[in-house]
C-alpha cells in the first residue's frame, strides 16, 4: 500500500464542500481541515504509483473548489505504538 500526503489549497468559500467531495472520492481514506499553509490535507492510500495519479490528477484536482495540491509520497510510517514495542520487555 502506497500513502500519500495532498496539501490542498481550495477557494476559501468552499473548504467544507470540497474536503467532502474530496473525502468521497475513492482512494482517498481522510480529509483534514487545518490552519496554516494549506486549507486542507487529504490522506491517499492506493496500490500502486499510477493510482496516486489517477486519484489525483484526474480526481482531487478536478473537484470543484481546489485550486492547487502539493504531493508527499510517504516512505515510512511511524507511530507511538511502535516506538513503544520497541522498548517492551514481552511482559
Amino acid at each position: 500500500m502506497i500513502t500519500a500526503i495532498v496539501l490542498i489549497h481550495t477557494e476559501a468559500n468552499r473548504i467544507p464542500e470540497t474536503a467532502q467531495a474530496v473525502a468521497d472520492l475513492s482512494g482517498v481514506d481522510s480529509v483534514y481541515s487545518c490552519a496554516g499553509d494549506v486549507d486542507l490535507i487529504a490522506i491517499v492510500r492506493v496500490r500502486d504509483h499510477a493510482q496516486i495519479a489517477e486519484v489525483v490528477t484526474e480526481k482531487i484536482n478536478k473537484t470543484e473548489g481546489v485550486v492547487r495540491t502539493a504531493t508527499h509520497i510517504a516512505f515510512k510510517s511511524y507511530s507511538n505504538a511502535d516506538v513503544e514495542a520497541g522498548f517492551s520487555i514481552g511482559e
